[in-house]
């Protein structure tokens, strides 16, 4: 179901259109008529006095249909603003980063129902993609690819491996787990425990997560999907399986399955403003006002 922003741009957009297009093809010619019969039609102004008179809703109509327009088409075919409501994709993505998110990427949809009428390309391993959450497609939510189609995706003991699928036997590769590099300990926290950075070759992307240094099992929340182990998971066909880079403090696929393509709102491309909210609980300042901008997190998401 599309949210109920973008059908009201839709509706907005057709109704200043509908009233723009009927007025100059049906009362705009007549009121030309009755101003020359008035002898009000003067040389050098014909173009300007029947906008001049021009009911209300008309000139609102033409004051607010091309911008209107513009922003449904931005909004809907280009690029979407979102704002990252939680630590779950840090340290790639911060609470207070607002970033673009490529509405074209994996083809276009239509505004209302959503429904695809153009392929432009499909989400590759290490995106990092904005998707209708599956258990409640109000909410969108923000996280990285990790298994493709036919994929099969194992996490035990904080180790992600992967096996891609494969058409035949001959060219089928073997689980294998993503390389990890440790990079530092203890540069954030999470509930007091420090985290470890590392860097995770996922594919051709190359991109930093966070893990906790507690050892707890949470395999007993997994999603369980018939025929596998409890933390291993077959991507059906047509659906992705995602993962938040702070593997420790995110809702992800492990716990609820899988994205099906038809949820899938773009590709996030780029940070184009961040701030800070570091302010104490005491403070009389209002929590949503920014302490800070982060202008060194500007830039491209990898």
């Amino acid at each position: 179901m599309a949210n109920y922003f973008s059908i009201f741009l839709v509706v907005l957009t057709l109704s200043s259109g509908f009233i723009w297009l009927v007025d100059s093809l049906l009362f705009a010619p007549k009121r030309r008529e009755r101003m020359a019969l008035a002898g009000n039609m003067q040389s050098g102004d014909s173009e300007l006095q029947p906008d001049q008179q021009l009911p209300w809703l008309v000139d609102t109509a033409q004051q607010i249909f091309p911008v209107i327009a513009f922003v449904l088409i931005l909004r809907s075919f280009l690029y979407e603003p979102f704002q990252i409501p939680s630590g779950s994709m840090m340290p790639t993505l911060l609470v207070g980063d607002f970033i673009l998110v490529e509405k074209f990427s994996y083809g276009l949809k239509d505004p209302v129902m959503r429904k695809k009428f153009f392929a432009t390309g499909e989400p590759e391993r290490g995106d990092v993609v904005v998707f209708k959450y599956p258990v409640d497609p109000r909410l969108d939510y923000i996280k990285r690819v990790v298994g493709l189609p036919g994929d099969t995706v194992i996490y035990r003991n904080k180790q992600l491996q992967i096996k891609p699928a494969c058409n035949t036997a001959d060219n089928c590769l073997p689980m294998a787990p993503v390389a990890l590099k440790l990079e530092s300990v203890g540069e954030a926290f999470q509930n007091f425990s420090p985290l470890e950075r590392y860097t995770e070759q996922l594919g051709e992307v190359s991109h930093e997560i966070y893990r906790t240094t507690d050892h707890t099992n949470r395999s007993g929340d997994y999603y369980r999907q018939p025929g596998t182990q409890v933390d291993e998971w077959l991507v059906p066909e047509g659906h992705y399986f995602v993962m938040g880079d702070n593997r420790d403090n995110s809702l992800d696929g492990r716990f609820w399955g899988f994205v099906p393509e038809e949820n899938l709102v773009g590709k996030a491309v780029a940070i184009w403003i961040s701030f800070e909210f570091d302010r104490v609980p005491s403070s009389w300042i209002p929590s949503w006002i920014p302490t800070g901008v982060r202008f060194e997190r500007v830039g491209g998401i990898h």
